[in-house]
Formats: structure tokens, sequence, C-alpha cells
């Protein structure tokens, strides 16, 4: 991978975007890459957590690619637009927990990346934002859906219409962000929580995460039986039953995915 750094260890996948001298942001090159590998985690049972980040210390990424923008047509736009749309709903939809390490600057696309993850954490020195009006265009990868359904309407709308950058302080301060950190803590911060939920049966928090995510769109009764369909399939496994008998021996269970 030309723009995308992938590596892979104790379950943990580490996600780089790799342009530090273009700020991390999206061409279609970079998106393509990003997502072929996403795509592939989605059936690797080995991948317990993925954690997505930035090289450099200036932006975990400023968004798309502006100079790539500016010479495309109308069609090379929308394709740009669908693309990143369809990677970065294949970044939420992934069953493993994701976690954002906010390294730096978060606009646009960028900012859209975090709001797709489940958890995020970010550098006190960071600055982020959806911009995109003040470049005649709007959020267009899931910002006017995501952002609002995790801070309100009304708080969504008066950061987005008015392109407003916020401090990672601010961002926490509206539920945005899970944690604000010094700059040189942001990757052990986030990689601390992944290794907090590795402890846990794999299978259980996939279920756990997909009940939430499909119940956050549905009204309360729906969302019950998704819980319960959740639940159902994880009678079944083994790691379940090792719960129960690790816990009569007095001893901490040895999860196996199974």
């Amino acid at each position: 991978m030309k723009n995308i750094e992938y590596t892979a260890q104790n379950h943990i996948a580490v996600i780089t975007l790799n342009r530090p001298h273009a700020l991390n942001s999206l061409d279609y090159e970079m998106l393509t890459e990003l997502g072929q590998i996403v795509e592939k985690l989605h059936t690797d049972t080995s991948i317990r957590a993925v954690i997505f980040t930035g090289a450099g210390d200036r932006a975990f990424c400023a968004g798309a690619d502006l100079k790539e923008r500016k010479d495309l047509s109308e069609a090379g736009v929308r394709r740009n637009v669908k693309k990143i749309l369809e990677v970065l709903q294949s970044v939420a939809e992934l069953p493993q927990p994701t976690v954002a390490a906010v390294n730096g600057a978060a606009f646009g696309g960028g900012f859209e990346l975090l709001l797709a993850c489940d958890f995020s954490f970010a550098a006190d020195t960071a600055v982020m934002g959806l911009t995109e009006v003040s470049w005649g265009i709007i959020p267009g990868a899931g910002g006017t859906q995501r952002l609002p359904r995790l801070i309100g309407e009304m708080r969504a709308k008066e950061l987005i219409l008015t392109a407003r950058k916020i401090t990672a302080r601010e961002a926490f301060q509206l539920g945005i962000l899970t944690g604000v950190v010094p700059a040189e803590e942001v990757f052990a911060a986030a990689r601390k929580l992944a290794a907090e939920i590795l402890h846990n049966a794999p299978l259980a928090v996939r279920s756990a995460k997909h009940a939430i995510s499909a119940g956050m769109g549905t009204d309360l009764k729906t969302g019950l039986a998704i819980e319960a369909e959740a639940y159902e399939r994880i009678i079944p496994t083994r790691d379940r039953t090792e719960a129960l008998h690790a816990f009569v021996e007095k001893r901490k269970p040895v999860f196996t995915g199974e």
C-alpha cells in the first residue's frame, strides 16, 4: 500500500493514513487502499480491535485532497464523494470496536472518519471540524447524519453551518471525543482502551456492538428484539461456557472467540 500503513499485533490492527506531506488528506488512491483494507477486516476474526491514526504530528486527516478536487470534472467529484461515503460506512460497520487516535488536525472527511469510529482520543493540541460549507460544499461522508446523532441536532447544525473549527477540549465537552490527552500519549490511550476490550469474549464484544449500533436507528421495541437476537447467537458459544467454568474455578476465563 502506497498511502496506507497497516500493522497487526496481539489482535489489534493499526491503520495509519500515510500522506503526511499532504496532511494525510484523502485522494482517490488513498480511499481505494483504505477501502480494500477495511473490507478485509470485516472477515478477519483474528483482529479484535482496530485503531485509525495519521502519520506525522500535524494532522490526523485534513479531509478531501483539494488539490486533486480542483482538477476533477463533476463526474470525478461524484466518484470521489461516493467512494469516501462507501469507505467510511464500511468503517462504521466493522464488527470490531474501532478507535481513532487523532494526532492532529481533523477536518471534513477526517472529522467524518473520527465520527465513524466507536471511540476517539485526540491530542490536546488538535483542532477539528466540518468546514465544508466554507468551501461551497456540504459534509458528504456521513457528517450531517452522524454528528447530530452524537451531539444533538441544534449543536450539529451550529458546527456545520458555521464551518466552525473547535479544539479537542471543546469537542470532548460536546461529547464527540472519548478523551483528550497530551499529543505524545494519543496512540497509547487508544491502544490502552483497545487492550481493555480485548480482555473480554470477542464474539460477545462483536454482538454487543452490533446490538447497540443496529438498535440506535430504531424504536425501543425493535431495538430490544435486535438485542434478543444478538444474545441468542451467543448462547451456544464456547466462550460463554468457559466464562461460567472460570467463575466456578475462581480463575480468569481464557476466551478463544468460539
